[in-house]
């Protein structure tokens, strides 16, 4: 089981994106389960990430919204950001 660790942003943009929408939120807790159990899960989609987010990974929440994290030595997990596609990777 991961142990994830939230970074300074995380919950700003959680609070903002996130928690306004309790579908959101719910998506979110069942999608973190899984992750905590099984990050290689293929329903989150997981996948590294390239350019200036080298370094990072990415899993799904919906087919939209995105949680990039960074893995640290192997364990624990930072959260760095959660958000639709265009709020995570600036486009």
């Amino acid at each position: 089981m991961a142990e994830i660790v939230f970074g300074r942003q995380f919950h700003k943009y959680y609070n903002q994106r996130i928690y306004p929408s309790p579908k959101l939120t719910n998506r979110f807790n069942e999608r973190l389960k899984i992750f905590c159990k099984n990050s290689a899960h293929p329903v989150l989609n997981d996948h590294p990430l390239h350019s200036k987010l080298s370094g990072c990974r990415s899993f799904s929440i919906t087919k939209d919204i995105r949680v990039i994290y960074q893995i640290i030595d192997d364990n624990p997990v930072r959260f760095l950001n959660v958000g639709t596609h265009n709020q995570v990777y600036g486009k």
